[in-house]
């Protein structure tokens, strides 16, 4: 304390040490397997790799690169945006490269938002999202996805998120596919929230890092949708699709007016980063389809490894539609639905770490008997996880 003052400012206050770095400590000093975190255990092509040396040998983004980020990522971006979804953006304007999605998350929440603004985010929502809106001085209100058991899926009620609007109401953050319940949001979902966003005059900030990761139904970018183009900021990331996550090239793309807005307040964050690792990522984007779907394909069959294990261990199982993450409801395995007690002990009771999904919610007791395990891992270190987690 320095003059009676917590030296922590208080917007931050209620946030500690990650969940994720917890339990990842948990996982070595246990010698767990950690299908906490979500970050893959093999790296991605090998000719992207070859495509980041080559860049640092020839002395490409060894020093700052340009603050929108390299003009070949930019215009990668802008490429992949027209061949997969039709949708155009200049790469001189409508285009802004960050420090992965973590940062575009941040840049867009600190230029948009003002003190007294409310946000509503999709719960359970990724944790960073509550740290930036507090960071902003904004507040944050929560429309929850419901579990459904009967079908193993989630539910976003469109009756809710109508509700949760109101006049100091400035800005939505969406994240689909949806990390932690890998919920799809549908053609139908998306096309009420663009209503309710062009009726209420909403700007919208959508997470799409698993747009490439969707096993059931499709990925549809929201800024496609009548009216949301020039209302919509769409952030994309290199670090899930092509499993260099270290490398933290992340990027937004929306009308010249709101990245030029991002761009004040990211300009004052990193300014740059990932000088070299742009020109591979770039590269990266434009590998053949084959590539993209051979990712999918993988993932999907290691979705289905390790639900079929969670489920025979004893797991209500949410199977995700898109993401690489599952969701399990502890309670056919511990009745007391404490998914921070559960975690915790995991780990010495079987030898796996898992994150409760208590830490993505406001509303706690809504979480609390939830567990995310990742499955972007190797198929034998699944298969050890679910050999070990019948052990329960």
């Amino acid at each position: 304390m320095t003059h009676g003052r917590p030296l922590l400012n208080r917007r931050l206050a209620e946030f500690g040490t990650t969940i994720f770095a917890e339990m990842s400590a948990l996982a070595v000093r246990t010698g767990a397997i950690n299908l906490g975190q979500g970050f893959p255990d093999t790296d991605g092509p090998e000719e992207v790799r070859e495509a980041a040396v080559r860049a640092l040998r020839a002395g490409h983004g060894n020093q700052y690169p340009p603050g929108p980020g390299v003009p070949e990522l930019r215009t990668a971006i802008a490429d992949h945006q027209q061949h997969r979804y039709a949708l155009a953006y200049d790469p001189d304007t409508e285009v802004l490269v960050t420090a992965g999605a973590t940062e575009a998350i941040a840049a867009s929440l600190l230029a948009l938002l003002e003190p007294g603004d409310e946000v509503i985010a999709l719960e359970p929502y990724y944790d960073s999202y509550a740290a930036c809106i507090a960071m902003a001085g904004a507040t944050r209100v929560p429309v929850t996805l419901h579990p459904e058991p009967a079908t193993g899926t989630y539910r976003l009620d469109l009756d809710e998120l109508r509700a949760a609007v109101t006049p100091r109401t400035r800005l939505l953050l969406l994240n689909t596919p949806h990390n932690p319940t890998g919920t799809v949001l549908t053609r139908e979902e998306l096309g009420a929230i663009a209503e309710l966003a062009c009726e209420r005059d909403l700007l919208v900030v959508t997470d799409e890092v698993y747009e490439h990761l969707v096993f059931e139904g499709e990925h549809l970018p929201l800024a496609g949708f009548p009216g949301m183009r020039g209302r919509t900021v769409t952030i994309g990331s290199a670090g899930k699709t092509f499993s260099f996550t270290g490398w933290k090239v992340g990027w937004i793309t929306a009308s010249p007016e709101l990245v030029t807005a991002v761009r004040s307040a990211k300009q004052f964050l990193t300014y740059v980063s990932a000088g070299p690792f742009q020109y591979a990522v770039a590269e990266a984007l434009r590998l053949p389809d084959s590539y993209f779907d051979t990712l999918r394909a993988d993932l999907r069959a290691k979705r289905d490894l390790l639900s079929g294990g969670l489920a025979e261990a004893g797991f209500q199982v949410y199977r995700p539609a898109g993401t690489y993450f599952v969701t399990t409801d502890i309670r056919p395995l511990d009745s007391s639905g404490d998914g921070f007690a559960f975690c915790r002990s995991l780990p010495e009771r079987c030898g796996v770490v898992a994150v409760p999904n208590a830490v993505f919610y406001d509303h706690q007791k809504q979480g609390a008997p939830f567990v995310r395990f990742a499955f972007c891992k190797r198929t034998e270190v699944l298969e050890e996880a679910v050999s070990r987690l019948k052990g329960l």
